[in-house]
């Protein structure tokens, strides 16, 4: 039976030509709650994909701090993505499809496209699309991507890993996928960034500062994170989200593109070497990160592993979005954390030193249900 495929709706601040976001626009419906309601409801068997956190607006110190980091580590940054996307090219060539996980993935895939239009003249599909932990990948904007693209090879795009959540996420819908339909995927997860050890595909190991990680929706084209209700989502929608317009003031999403798009010329033969480097060497994905989540957990007394979010990235999304209860800290001297001490400060965060991580730090979330009993 022909699967009925819906058209994706327009959303996002960023140029056409850099990606089409298959989501459905909930931009009219009222999906917000605080940090506070959200985490009671999630803790006591709710899905974060059913509402979303009240966007934070951070206050101008660290604004400016974004902007410093930006300028101070763009390079470092180009020099990631062209890293990824030489090994992305070596491996798949122009019938590449890149399927970037909204929203974090959704700058990196926009990267990689403008990285091999500047470097080998190709000039790549690039879709973001939904990944929910728990509940899979939005198997409509596959079958989208696939109708469209029925030569393409797709390649799936993330910022950086963490634990490995998604990672496994991703696997387990592959599989899932190739059951239901009898189409195989590759479930390998390109990344600008793999501190966990999570995948064969990435920039570097190193648990470093991605800007983008810095700011929520207004470095993400002013797209909302995505949204799996049953309320909004009916079996032949794509996933949803809601574009905030009202935030065009402070979007810096396309400035950040720029800036990273400018360093490329200079980056790309050193990127192309080293991916050149990387392709000889036995490279593993073997989940390091885990053992330091199961450490934590042990000594800390966590329930559950969904509370302990390592490294730079998902330490910021937790102080931006969730309800932090400690963030332990390798290194508070790193350049990498000062946004992270200064959200931290600003939120009466306890900051603990942690010498044997291997990642930079780690965000702790609060267990709220005890008081709702």
């Amino acid at each position: 039976m022909q699967k009925t495929i819906k058209q994706p709706a327009i959303i996002g601040s960023y140029h056409e030509d850099d990606v089409l976001f298959l989501l459905k626009d909930l931009s009219a419906i009222k999906l917000e709650d605080t940090t506070k309601n959200r985490e009671v409801r999630m803790q006591s068997g709710g899905h974060y994909s059913e509402s979303l956190p009240i966007e934070y607006q951070p206050p101008k110190e660290y604004v400016d701090l974004f902007w410093k980091t930006l300028h101070e580590y763009k390079r470092k940054v180009a020099l990631c993505i062209g890293i990824v996307a030489e090994q992305i090219y070596e491996l798949k060539g122009e019938r590449t499809v890149l399927v970037s996980l909204a929203r974090a993935g959704t700058p990196v895939g926009i990267l990689i496209k403008r990285y091999l239009k500047r470097r080998y003249n190709v000039s790549l599909k690039h879709y973001s699309i939904s990944i929910i932990r728990d509940r899979g990948i939005d198997e409509n904007a596959i079958h989208y991507i696939l109708n469209e693209h029925p030569d393409g090879i797709i390649q799936f795009v993330d910022g950086w890993t963490g634990k490995g959540a998604i990672s496994i996420e991703l696997t387990k819908a592959c599989q899932d996928f190739e059951q239901k339909y009898g189409i195989a995927l590759d479930d390998t997860l390109a990344v600008m960034a793999d501190p966990g050890y999570c995948t064969k595909l990435f920039g570097t190991r190193e648990d470093f500062l991605i800007p983008s990680a810095c700011l929520n929706s207004t470095v993400s084209g002013l797209v909302s994170r995505t949204v799996l209700n049953d309320q909004y989502i009916g079996p032949e929608d794509f996933h949803g989200a809601k574009f905030y317009k009202e935030l065009q003031a402070e979007d810096v999403s396309n400035e950040f593109i720029r800036l990273i798009d400018d360093e490329f010329t200079s980056i790309s033969e050193e990127a192309h070497e080293l991916s050149l480097k990387k392709g000889q060497e036995n490279i593993d994905a073997v989940f390091l990160g885990m053992k330091d989540v199961k450490k934590i957990q042990a000594e800390f007394a966590i329930e559950s592993t969904h509370y302990i979010k390592p490294g730079v990235g998902e330490t910021t999304r937790v102080l931006l979005r969730r309800v932090p209860w400690k963030i332990l800290m390798r290194d508070s001297s790193s350049p990498f954390v000062q946004h992270i001490l200064m959200l931290a400060k600003e939120k009466g965060v306890e900051v603990v030193e942690y010498p044997g991580l291997n990642y930079l730090c780690c965000g702790l979330i609060k267990s709220v249900k005890e008081k709702n009993r």
